[in-house]
């Protein structure tokens, strides 16, 4: 089977290319803008005609797009998310190659949910931002433009490579900073949000999977459980062995940080829904815009799995320590 992947270059693409390779009888072609793809391509500003020949010059049978932006204005992540899909399923319909189409969207496209629901693929989406908004809108054109395709929407992934501006990834470096300098105290805010965190690795095991079924429309790719990051940044802690305080300025009242790490301790090292709860005061800022919800999802988020169990087979198999200790191996190696 040959598979044509875009955006390999990209934090979910290095690891979906990883997985697709070790597929013996996959034959994969990478076409991005970097000077590494096998073909130099830019689908924000490419014609769907030029697309189109090479389609049928290296005729697929699956297309991958893990390519677009994740931070920039509403132009930039329209043009990247949006306008770069509707040339993807222009020169899939001109092709005569008849290739299956692999999407992947993102959690931000339903926006805000109410704490303590699973959000199931037929919620009604409701994007808090423009990059859930253009990359709903990109799902939208996928869903509408009659090829063989399916949408992979991942909640949050995390694990080796995770980008430094992400929340995960700015805890990571904020703990190395700390260590490094000796600090006792560790001041952070904007950890009260609870996200389902999926490792990366079993993203790329759903994205292989879905080149190979036969699903079509929006398949949630997560892990079924909410965590908040103030539990993970006490599981964060006890993996990197930073026996420092963990502060912060947002915290109900009553929350301790030696509480959250004995009920990580006593849950395996995963932190639980509704664990205790870190307090004190915090100053270092973990989102990308104004805190409490700089990706427009709001507080919760919990994805309902169980078409990605019954369609393509795929559980996710890495526990957050795991991807957490990744984050950490990384970070420490700045020390």
């Amino acid at each position: 089977m040959r598979v044509l992947l875009l955006g390999a270059n990209g934090y979910l693409g290095r690891f979906v290319a990883d997985r697709l390779l070790a597929d013996p009888a996959v034959q994969l072609t990478a076409l991005g803008r970097g000077d590494d793809a096998d073909v130099r391509f830019d689908l924000a500003t490419g014609s769907p005609g030029a697309l189109t020949r090479f389609l049928d010059a290296v005729h697929p049978g699956v297309v991958v797009n893990c390519a677009g932006a994740t931070r920039g204005g509403a132009r930039d992540l329209t043009r990247h998310n949006t306008v770069a899909v509707a040339t993807v399923c222009e020169a899939l319909r001109r092709s005569g190659c008849g290739a299956r189409l692999v999407q992947l969207g993102c959690a931000a496209e339903y926006g805000p949910s109410q704490p303590g629901s699973s959000t199931a693929e037929d919620a009604v989406p409701r994007p808090g931002g423009p990059y859930g908004v253009s990359k709903l809108a990109a799902t939208e054109l996928v869903l509408g433009s009659g090829l063989d395709a399916v949408v992979l929407r991942v909640f949050s992934p995390v694990g080796p490579g995770t980008p430094a501006g992400s929340p995960l990834g700015r805890l990571a470096e904020a703990m190395r900073r700390a260590m490094q300098s000796g600090d006792g105290e560790l001041k952070l805010s904007g950890l009260g949000v609870q996200r389902d965190f999926v490792d990366v690795r079993d993203v790329a095991r759903a994205v292989h999977a879905a080149s190979l079924s036969a699903a079509q429309g929006v398949v949630n790719i997560g892990t079924g459980r909410a965590v908040r990051l103030r539990d993970a940044a006490a599981v964060l802690a006890r993996v990197a062995g930073y026996g420092g305080a963990l502060h912060e300025l947002d915290a109900p009242n009553g929350y301790s940080s030696s509480a959250a790490a004995s009920a990580a301790m006593r849950n395996g090292g995963v932190p639980t829904i509704g664990a205790p709860r870190p307090s004190d005061a915090l100053t270092e800022h973990l989102g990308a815009a104004p805190y409490p919800y700089p990706d427009g999802c709001g507080s919760w988020q919990q994805a309902d799995v169980r078409t990605a169990r019954d369609r393509l087979g795929w559980r996710p198999r890495i526990n957050l320590e795991e991807s957490l200790a990744d984050i950490w191996m990384e970070a420490a190696c700045r020390i």
